[in-house]
C-alpha cells in the first residue's frame, strides 16, 4: 500500500512503538541467549527478562512475581479460568456476562457443556450491568466471576473495583480481562481485589505474541501449560525473550502516557464523534458517552451493512472493524449490540473506531470528509430501508 494508511483500527491491533522496536531488535540477533541457561551468555538474558518482569508490575501495581508471561490475551484468559475452576472442583457455578470477548465465551460455553452452571449477566441499552443482579447471582458454589475491564467493541469501563469487592464478600475468585483497558485506564493492583488479570502486548504498541497475567500471592493456582521450569513452573516453554522485554518497555510507555490518552486522544475521538454525527443523519452511539475508553467510538448507520462501509473506506486506506460480525465471515450482528437491544436496521450498519496516541487531527478530518459520501452511496442501494424491527435478545 503506497499511500499512507488512516489507522483508526487501534482496539484490534497497534502499531510497535519506535522505542519498543528498538529495546527489543538485539535479542533476535547478538544477544540470542536461551534465558534459563545456567551460562551467563544466557543469564545476561535473564537478568533483562527480570527487568521487563519489575517494568510491567511497577506499571500495574503489583509485585513482580506476580506476573506470568503468556503468549496473548486468550492464553491468559484461558489460564485464568482453568485454574480457578481447578483449584475448587467442589464449586460448579460461573458467572460472567452477555458481551465478554470470545477468548471468555467460548470457554465458559465449552464448560456449561461439560456440566458447570453459568450464569450470563445481562447489559442495558447503553451496555452497563446491573451490579443487583451480579449481587443476586452468587451462590455457596460459585467459584469465579469473570467480567471485562472495558468493552472491546462500544469501549464501556465496568466497574470492576465495585463488582471485585461483591465478588470477595461472597468468597469466590475474581478474574478481569483487562487487555482493553491497560494503558488506557489507571489500574493499581494494590488496591483493586481481583485475584487473575489479563492483559495483551500488542493492544498497547507491544508486538503480537506477547501477554501477562496476574494471579495475585496466595491464589490458588493451577498451571495450564505444562512443561519445563520456565515461569517459576506457573507456564511451561521457552520464553520469547524479545516479546517479554517489548512488552516491559510498552507498559512502561503506557504508564507515561495515559494522561495523553485521556486527553489528547480523547479530543480527537470526540472530533471524530462529532463531526460524523453532524454529517450524517441516521447515526447514533452505541455504548455509554460517559462511561467508556477515551480512544474507542461505536456508531450505527442505520440502513447499511458494515461490511460494505468498511470496504468502501479500505479503498481510500481508512481502517476500522465493523461491530456488525461477531466472527469473521458472520453476517449476524454483533454479540454485543445485541445484548444492548440494539434495533436490527442499526446493528448492521454499526463502525467501530479505536484511536491511538498516534493518531492526528488530520486522521480525523479526513474520515469525517469521506464517510458522507460512502453512507450516501450505500444507503441508495440498501435493502434494509424502511424495516425497523428490532434485534431478538442475546440468548447466550
Amino acid at each position: 500500500m503506497s499511500q499512507r494508511a488512516i489507522y483508526l483500527d487501534n482496539n484490534a491491533t497497534t502499531q510497535v512503538a519506535p522505542e519498543v522496536l528498538d529495546e527489543m531488535m538485539p535479542y533476535f540477533s547478538e544477544l540470542y541467549g536461551n534465558p534459563s541457561s545456567m551460562h551467563t551468555f544466557g543469564g545476561q538474558v535473564g537478568a533483562k527478562l527480570d527487568e521487563a518482569r519489575q517494568r510491567v508490575a511497577t506499571g500495574l501495581g503489583c509485585e513482580p512475581g506476580e506476573i506470568i508471561f503468556t503468549a496473548c490475551g486468550t492464553e491468559g484468559d484461558n489460564t485464568a479460568i482453568h485454574s480457578a475452576l481447578a483449584a475448587q472442583p467442589d464449586k460448579r457455578h460461573i458467572i460472567t456476562t452477555k458481551v465478554e470477548h470470545p477468548a471468555v465465551l467460548n470457554v465458559v460455553q465449552k464448560l456449561e457443556k461439560k456440566g458447570y452452571d453459568v450464569t450470563y449477566l445481562g447489559v442495558d441499552e447503553k451496555g452497563n450491568l446491573d451490579l443487583e443482579e451480579l449481587r443476586a447471582s452468587l451462590r455457596p458454589d460459585t467459584a469465579l466471576v469473570s467480567v471485562m475491564y472495558a468493552n472491546n467493541e462500544v469501549g464501556n469501563i465496568f466497574p470492576i473495583p465495585e463488582i471485585a469487592r461483591i465478588v470477595k464478600e461472597h468468597g469466590a475468585l475474581m478474574h478481569t480481562d483487562a487487555v482493553q483497558a491497560v494503558g488506557k485506564v489507571e489500574i493499581d493492583l494494590k488496591t483493586l481485589p481481583v485475584d487473575f488479570l489479563v492483559l495483551s502486548g500488542h493492544k498497547l504498541h507491544a508486538p503480537k505474541g506477547i501477554g501477562a497475567l496476574f494471579v495475585r500471592r496466595g491464589t490458588p493456582f493451577r498451571p495450564f501449560m505444562l512443561g519445563g521450569h520456565q515461569e517459576r513452573g506457573r507456564r511451561a516453554g521457552t520464553e520469547n525473550t524479545a516479546g517479554i522485554i517489548a512488552l516491559g518497555k510498552a507498559v512502561e510507555l503506557a504508564t507515561q502516557h495515559i494522561e495523553e490518552e485521556n486527553t489528547t486522544v480523547k479530543a480527537l475521538r470526540d472530533s471524530l464523534e462529532k463531526g460524523l454525527l453532524a454529517a450524517i443523519d441516521d447515526a447514533r452511539i452505541n455504548g455509554d458517552p460517559d462511561n467508556r475508553l477515551p480512544n474507542t467510538t461505536n456508531i450505527s448507520f442505520k440502513y447499511v451493512e458494515g461490511e460494505a462501509i468498511l470496504l468502501l473506506m479500505d479503498r481510500l486506506h481508512i481502517c476500522a472493524s465493523s461491530g456488525s460480525a461477531c466472527t469473521s465471515g458472520s453476517l449476524e450482528p454483533s454479540h454485543v449490540l445485541r445484548a444492548m437491544g440494539v434495533p436490527f436496521t442499526f446493528a448492521h450498519g454499526s463502525i467501530r473506531f479505536s484511536l491511538s496516541r498516534y493518531t492526528t487531527q488530520e486522521d480525523v478530518d479526513l474520515v469525517v470528509k469521506e464517510m458522507p459520501a460512502i453512507i450516501t452511496r450505500l444507503r441508495e442501494i440498501s435493502p434494509f430501508r424502511g424495516d425497523d424491527s428490532e434485534l431478538p435478545p442475546c440468548t447466550c
